[in-house]
């Protein structure tokens, strides 16, 4: 195999001209990829981190990624066997697996809130919202793979998709780059385990934690955040310090010059100003956000969306243009590499069509009376999905992070304005809102999640039509899993108030009170859309990724701040030596820190969250509530981040091998 040791030189930097990506796992050189082993294991993960993910999500609100666990399973059962599993075998194990937790989240952030409203609801409601949802990600996305990895690549930075693939190939490779990425993930799963587990720091930091702060936040509502967690910011290392500026950009303008400036125009109303429930006197600065700020990042996101579609026009015209002659003339698709390999374009375009129809069918049998409204659910959930696809995508490939909760509150609002316009009301229209809710959301979850998958595919060399003919299996069983956990979770907790034990399903609840609002008195702040639709469009034209900055403006500022940090840790590292050969190994190495950064934080946030289940807040010892706690905090985060900097320069021009030098 060409360059066994580690990636190819090329493969996080953009293509030079004429210059071609050749992976790890070469085309010429196939390995055994979809096996009964790689099945059978990719089809496990999948059933038991639905389930696992499901009960977390519902109970304490924390969603995990289950990628990086899956991949690094894959890696531990690959040497069970007589001939160990190949790198190919777990990929498709993760591509399987890793349909659980994107699907977890399309159900969980909806379907509770049916039981939350009292309303009615059945396994088929949720196992077919969750597999439709989760095959339009699958197939609206196909068309866009080329474009996202191939053409974009170097480009984006991908984060969630470097750490899996660095953890697949070390594991395959060993030698120092596997000591290099263990000994990361064994530092920052332990700095994040401490925290999560032990509460021995503060977790948030916030510029609250001195007097003037305390004064400045209070009397002016100007506050700063960061989450001094090993794994966002290892993130911000792997989106570099481009995108991390942006994003932060647009955090500073929501908490140093939007809050500020609402709060002080505001500030003397005496009575609410919806969507906020008080006076705007008596909001703090997170108030504030939430119930102003944030909906003009959601706006932004949206436009953002739609410039994507224009921008990728002619590509998904010319995709699904094909898939359509294909069709009518009954030529097969031209023979290509196999890393190149898709689902043919014309059964493509079928398997919408069949879906569509599908969803039509389930919307007029099982969740509205009259086919009209049927049709008009349908058409929505249709449209929706697909305008939000290239955000979703490009979201994950900018940030790691998918907005899916903004675009979904989105969705329910526009429709339950269009649903109570054409006259569905009451709780058929709520039901109504929350199932295209949750077709939607696990549409643009599974989009941004498998644009994950393909990438990594891409990197190592997997073949692009394996994955996705066994994600549709993977999605399946993740369904399954997820409507049982959700109607068994319901019998024994139950997610109302009344309930003794009831799960806290928090995002659920905030779409729930939306839908109560929307119906009772269609109260939509569109004014703040249309602030944050016009403010993408002025961010196109002088060239600023307007994406990238709504995210900003939407993610709370704790989570960006660190992305900055980390962004700003790569620059440094990749270019204080006058020697570009020593930067790029220097970058790689700090590639490999911080996955193992975020590889450890996942492991170690699903132990945690586990033992919070079973001991609350027994193994905490409270120091983090205290003033030390973020004095602690700000003082261990400083240091982490100079080992992640002097650690990462420790590589020198002869730690590359000469096969890195030649690719």
């Amino acid at each position: 195999m060409k360059n066994a040791a580690r990636l190819p030189a090329n493969a996080y930097r953009p293509l030079n001209p004429g210059e071609t990506y050749i992976p790890f796992v070469p085309p010429d050189q196939p390995l055994p990829e979809v096996t009964s082993r790689s099945v059978a294991w990719g089809l496990i993960m999948a059933a038991v981190f639905t389930a696992a993910a499901a009960y977390l999500g519902l109970k304490i609100g924390q969603v995990f990624e289950a990628a990086i666990p899956i991949a690094i399973l894959a890696v531990g059962i690959a040497g069970m066997y007589s001939r160990k599993s190949t790198i190919l075998e777990n990929v498709i194990i993760q591509s399987i697996g890793a349909a659980s937790g994107v699907v977890v989240a399309g159900a969980i952030f909806t379907i509770p809130g049916l039981y939350i409203l009292k309303l009615d609801t059945s396994f088929l409601q949720i196992f077919l919202a969750s597999l439709f949802g989760g095959f339009l990600g699958i197939l609206f996305l196909i068309p866009l793979r080329r474009y996202f990895v191939a053409e974009q690549h170097g480009l984006l930075p991908f984060p969630e998709a470097t750490a899996t693939t660095e953890v697949l190939v070390t594991g395959e490779a060993g030698g120092e780059q596997a000591g290099i990425l263990l000994r990361a993930a064994a530092v920052g799963g332990l700095y994040d385990f401490l925290v999560a587990t032990f509460g021995l720091w503060r977790e948030v930091v916030s510029t609250r934690v001195i007097p003037w702060g305390a004064a400045l936040a209070d009397k002016a509502k100007l506050v700063v955040k960061l989450n001094a967690g090993a794994a966002v910011m290892g993130l911000g290392y792997i989106v570099g310090l481009r995108y991390a500026s942006i994003i932060a950009a647009g955090s500073f303008v929501s908490w140093l010059v939007l809050i500020p400036a609402i709060w002080y125009i505001g500030s003397h109303v005496d009575q609410a100003i919806l969507p906020a429930t008080k006076p705007l006197a008596q909001l703090s600065a997170e108030e504030i956000f939430q119930n102003y700020v944030r909906h003009i990042g959601i706006g932004g996101i949206a436009m953002a969306g739609i410039l994507g579609i224009i921008r990728n026009a002619k590509i998904i015209v010319q995709a699904f243009g094909l898939g359509l002659r294909q069709i009518f003339s009954g030529t097969a698709q031209p023979a290509a590499k196999r890393t190149e390999r898709d689902i043919p374009m014309s059964v493509l375009v079928a398997l919408i069509a069949v879906c569509s129809v599908a969803i039509l069918v389930f919307f007029g049998t099982s969740v509205v009376d009259g086919w009209f409204f049927a049709l008009a659910a349908t058409l929505l959930a249709l449209v929706v999905s697909f305008l939000f696809t290239t955000v979703a995508a490009r979201a994950i490939a900018i940030v790691g992070v998918n907005p899916v909760s903004g675009m979904t509150l989105m969705t329910l609002i526009l429709s339950s304005v269009i649903l109570v316009k054409l006259g569905l009301k009451g709780p058929e229209g709520m039901v109504s809102a929350l199932i295209i809710g949750t077709v939607v959301c696990t549409s643009l979850s599974m989009s941004g999640g498998f644009i994950t998958d393909l990438k990594i595919g891409y990197w190592i060399g997997a073949t692009p039509a394996q994955q996705e003919r066994w994600k549709f299996l993977g999605t399946t069983v993740a369904a399954l899993a997820v409507g049982a956990v959700i109607l068994l979770l319901n019998e024994v907790y139950g997610f109302t108030p009344d309930r003794p034990g009831a799960m806290a399903a928090p995002q659920a609840n905030a779409m729930a009170a939306v839908l109560n609002v929307l119906f009772a008195t269609s109260s939509v702040p569109w004014g703040l859309y249309t602030a944050g639709i016009f403010m993408s469009l002025a961010l196109e034209l002088i060239g600023v990724p307007p994406l990238a900055f709504a995210l900003g403006m939407y993610l709370p500022i704790e989570l960006n701040t660190p992305v900055l940090v980390g962004g700003l840790i790569a620059h440094l590292v990749s270019s204080r030596s006058k020697d570009e050969e020593v930067n790029h190994a220097r970058r790689e190495r700090g590639t490999l820190i911080a996955s193992g950064f975020i590889a450890g934080g996942a492991i170690m946030g699903v132990v945690s969250a586990f033992l919070a289940l079973f001991f609350g807040r027994a193994l905490n010892t409270g120091l983090a509530d205290k003033p030390i706690g973020e004095i602690l905090s700000i003082v261990l985060f400083t240091l982490l981040c100079l080992f992640t900097y002097h650690y990462a320069k420790g590589a020198a021009k002869e730690s590359r091998t000469p096969s890195d030098q030649a690719s």
